[in-house]
């Protein structure tokens, strides 16, 4: 019992969408449609970066709904490694692109694309979270780490955008978000009605 509580076997858990991903890259072979490796899995890694954050930002409004949850206890002990999964799938997604792109000239020529400079903002705004997600961190930052953390927000709006601009479909990112916007209202509207309830 006690390994399924400890951080390798979280850890463990985040690495298992990246193994099909590494098989692919060791076999260098082109994805269904003939695309270059490194075309066919950026979408996966994005994809895989966005779900993991979406997942670490539904568990206050979920804790809400379900106090008594002992699983969601478990995982919000475990919020800060959803975060830096997310932020590890977003880097090896850039990565893709920037292998992809194959030169500094093509990075330049699309960067204001509305599809390409949010996702470059997305992981601007990940950085500082991924790089003060340690308790060293959040003993030195005191409330200003809580503060931080709200850029998590930000991150989201531009990672949506990037989703529906870069694919230009927008039913598969709104499939993602629409429950977590659901779950942040429900949050919103739980914090004010108790403010209410208590004046």
């Amino acid at each position: 019992m006690r390994f399924f509580n400890s951080k390798l076997f979280f850890w463990g858990l985040l690495s298992v969408p990246a193994l099909p991903i590494f098989w692919q890259l060791a076999a260098q072979s082109p994805g269904p449609d003939g695309e270059p490796v490194a075309e066919f899995l950026l979408h996966p890694t994005g994809e895989t970066s966005a779900r993991l954050m979406i997942a670490a930002m539904a568990l206050s409004p979920l804790r809400l709904m379900f106090p008594g949850s002992n699983a969601l206890r478990w995982l919000i002990n475990r919020r800060r490694y959803l975060g830096l999964g997310a932020f590890a799938y977003a880097a090896l997604h850039t990565v893709f692109y920037l292998v992809d792109m194959a030169s500094v000239e093509a990075v330049l020529g699309e960067f204001f694309a509305l599809g390409i400079w949010t996702g470059w903002f997305a992981i601007l705004f990940l950085l500082p979270l991924a790089l003060t997600s340690n308790d060293l961190s959040v003993r030195r930052l005191g409330w200003r780490w809580k503060a931080l953390q709200r850029f998590i927000y930000a991150a989201a709006v531009l990672v949506l955008l990037h989703w529906i601009f870069v694919h230009n479909n927008q039913a598969a990112a709104l499939a993602h978000f629409l429950p977590l916007f659901a779950l942040e209202t429900y949050r919103i509207w739980h914090l004010f009605f108790r403010r209410r309830k208590a004046f």
